[in-house]
């Protein structure tokens, strides 16, 4: 007897790398192992070097095929065993084992747009819905397309033991988004991932396209984000740990933006709840800010913050990695 691997990895298309993914036959009783692919398909190798290396870092049931069969998300390494240029888990992991004592949890809110022959889903052909209002957390065919694609996006999640903790309807119609977390980081990220994986392949289905493009339709509509919620032990007990936490953040304002994903400046506007991306600030319960820090995190004096300012497209690797070095170097000394 022998069940299927689908190994899942990061690609090097700039500037928004893609998943790839493919399947390996493995005995039974046996764990899925090193494998390898060609990097020269993928924008990870030359054509006259173009082997590269596939070595499992999250292992989880696969909910669509079943039975034994395994999800194998995957970094990608030179065949000297180091981490290909590509690979920004490793820059992660080494981050997260650095902090490890205060103890860092994430959870990201993925949003994305559903798409049929190039415009969101139900929009019309050649035209526009209404005006944004009604569709955020919204119920009824005239507001809510895509609906038994998420069910079975968030049914997928939890068969595969995903943290996954939530969903629901965005403001922009067409647009939706799950939850992550909270999870420590790498682990986090490698979620995310599976997760991005398994929403395109379960829409696969339904043939429809999903896009995590930071803002998918230009104009006087919503951007997609990747909201990150981020705490330590320190901000968990004391209202000044988050304080310096957002301070941190504010200094080290650049590096982030930069690294945020792709476009961010198409999305960052200073409109549709979001701050401007040439600016920094933070605030209680202000999604205008950068940063928010939650009305009950003030209440209670303890709790975690929010980063607005990830794109739907980020790299949750880089994104994790970058908040854990900023506010867990600032809150060690």
């Amino acid at each position: 007897m022998s069940y299927r691997a689908e190994y899942i990895w990061i690609d090097g298309t700039e500037p928004t790398p893609l998943l790839r993914s493919k399947t390996k036959i493995i005995p039974s009783g046996e764990e899925p192992g090193i494998w390898g692919f060609d990097g020269s398909s993928t924008n990870q190798a030359p054509g006259n070097a173009s082997d590269c290396v596939l070595r499992p870092v999250f292992v989880c049931p696969d909910p669509i095929r079943g039975g034994d069969d395994k999800l194998v998300m995957c970094e990608v390494l030179l065949t000297d065993f180091t981490p290909h240029p590509t690979n920004t888990r490793a820059a992660c992991a080494a981050a997260a084992e650095k902090y490890a004592d205060q103890e860092p949890l994430f959870g990201i809110e993925q949003e994305y747009t559903f798409l049929k022959d190039g415009r969101p889903l139900g929009w019309p052909q050649g035209g526009f819905p209404g005006p944004q209002g009604p569709y955020y957390c919204g119920v009824g065919a005239d507001e809510i397309w895509g609906r038994d694609i998420v069910e079975a996006h968030t049914k997928a999640c939890m068969d595969a033991g995903l943290h996954i903790s939530g969903t629901n309807a965005e403001v922009m119609m067409g647009q939706w988004e799950f939850q992550i977390g909270p999870v420590a980081p790498p682990q986090v990220a490698d979620e995310l991932y599976v997760a991005r994986w398994l929403l395109y392949r379960i829409a696969e289905d339904f043939d429809v396209a999903v896009t995590i493009d930071p803002k998918p339709m230009p104009g006087d509509w919503n951007g997609a984000g990747a909201h990150t919620n981020f705490s330590t032990n320190k901000m968990r007990e004391s209202y000044d740990a988050i304080i310096t936490a957002c301070e941190a953040l504010g200094k080290n304002a650049t590096e982030h933006i930069e690294n945020y994903g792709a476009g961010v400046e198409r999305r960052l506007t200073g409109l549709h709840e979001t701050a401007p991306w040439t600016e920094f600030s933070y605030g209680v319960s202000d999604r205008g800010a950068s940063v928010r820090i939650p009305w009950q995190v003030e209440k209670e004096g303890k709790g975690y913050i929010e980063d607005r300012r990830p794109n739907a497209n980020c790299d949750p690797y880089t994104v994790t990695r970058l908040i854990v070095e900023t506010c867990c170097g600032a809150l060690a000394s």
